[in-house]
C-alpha cells in the first residue's frame, strides 16, 4: 500500500478508480474519500467494495488509514481524536492533489468527514454521512470506548500497560514502529490526552456532533447527502441524523438502502461470527453516485 507523511506521521492509503464518465449519463467523475467507523482500517469489509462500486461509476476514490488505525502511525495531538483524523485527511487529500473532493464516512467516519469539511473548506466539494454518532448514551458510550481504557491503563500503570492493551493490537500488529511511539508518550501528558479527548464526547452545550459547534454546522456550504438512521439504533440515533440534516445548510435528507434494524443486525454478525460491520456500504454506491451528478454537475 502507499504512504504518505503528514504532519509527521506516515498514512497508509489507496487510490481506486480514475475520474471518467459512468455509462449512459456523459457526466463526469469526482473524487471521494470514504472513511470507516471505529478504529477499524480500510480494509474492513465493505470499505474497498464501496469504494469500488463508486469507481465503477466513473469516481477516483481515496481509502485509508486514520492515524490510530490500520497501518497508519499513531498519533496524539488535536483537541479530539477525530479533529486530529480530520486534520490529516484534508493535508493528505491536498498532498495527493484530490481537492476538492466528495467527502463521506459513516459511524466516526462520518464525523471526521463533517470536521474535515467545517476545519478546511477548500477540501470539500460535498459531504456524504451515515449512521451519524449521537444521543446521550451514544456519545458517553464512545468517550469510555476510545479513551477509557487507555487511560485507565496509563494512570495506573503506564505506556507499558497501554501497548498490551487488545484495543492496540491491530496497529502494533500491522505498523511495529507503533510500539515505540506509545512508549515515547509521556505518561502523564497521554492522560492527559485521552482526558480531552474524553471530554469532546460529553453531549452538552451546543455540539450536537463531537468538536463542531452548531453554528460551524450551518457554515457549512457544500452539498450534503445524509442518511436517516434506524429508529432501533441507540448508538447513531434518528434524531441526530434528522437534526444533522436540517443544521447543514444544503442537505438532503434519503432513506438508507437497508432496513431499520442494520446497524444492530451488523453489530450483531462482527459480535457473534466475526462478521463485517461496513459489509453492505456497497448498497450505498448508486444514492451516492445519483446525488453526486445532481448536486454537483
Amino acid at each position: 500500500m502507499a504512504t504518505a507523511t503528514v504532519d509527521g506521521l506516515s498514512i497508509s492509503y489507496e487510490i481506486i478508480g480514475e475520474i471518467g464518465e459512468s455509462a449512459g449519463d456523459g457526466d463526469g467523475g469526482r473524487s471521494w474519500s470514504i472513511t470507516p467507523g471505529g478504529r477499524f482500517s480500510k480494509d474492513s469489509p465493505g470499505v474497498r467494495e464501496l469504494a469500488g462500486a463508486l469507481a465503477e461509476r466513473g469516481h477516483r476514490v481515496l481509502i485509508w488509514d486514520r492515524p490510530n488505525t490500520g497501518e497508519s502511525d499513531v498519533g496524539f495531538t488535536g483537541t479530539s481524536e477525530s479533529a486530529m483524523q480530520a486534520d490529516t485527511l484534508a493535508a493528505l487529500l491536498r498532498q495527493l492533489d484530490m481537492t476538492p473532493a466528495v467527502i463521506a464516512g459513516g459511524s466516526g467516519g462520518s464525523r471526521v468527514s463533517l470536521l474535515t469539511a467545517s476545519r478546511h473548506p477548500d477540501v470539500a466539494a460535498g459531504l456524504a454521512l451515515w449512521w451519524i454518532s449521537g444521543g446521550v448514551y451514544g456519545l458517553m458510550s464512545l468517550g469510555l470506548h476510545y479513551c477509557g481504557g487507555s487511560l485507565v491503563a496509563a494512570w495506573k500503570g503506564g505506556m507499558d500497560d497501554v501497548v498490551a492493551l487488545d484495543e492496540w493490537a491491530e496497529v502494533l500488529e500491522r505498523n511495529p514502529r507503533n510500539r515505540q511511539r506509545f512508549l515515547d508518550q509521556d505518561r502523564p501528558e497521554f492522560v492527559e490526552t485521552m482526558e480531552r479527548w474524553m471530554l469532546a464526547y460529553c453531549p452538552c452545550g451546543d455540539e450536537l456532533v463531537p468538536g463542531l459547534p452548531d453554528s460551524d454546522a450551518r457554515a457549512i456550504d457544500v452539498p450534503a447527502l445524509v442518511f436517516r438512521s434506524g429508529v432501533s439504533d441507540i448508538s447513531h440515533t434518528r434524531a441526530t441524523s434528522e437534526q444533522v440534516a436540517h443544521l447543514l445548510p444544503k442537505s438532503r435528507l434519503v432513506e438508507p438502502p437497508w432496513g431499520d434494524t442494520e446497524w444492530n443486525e451488523r453489530q450483531a454478525g462482527y459480535q457473534e461470527r466475526g462478521e463485517g460491520l461496513f459489509a453492505r456500504w456497497p448498497l450505498l454506491a448508486p444514492q451516492l453516485d445519483e446525488w453526486a451528478r445532481d448536486a454537483m454537475g
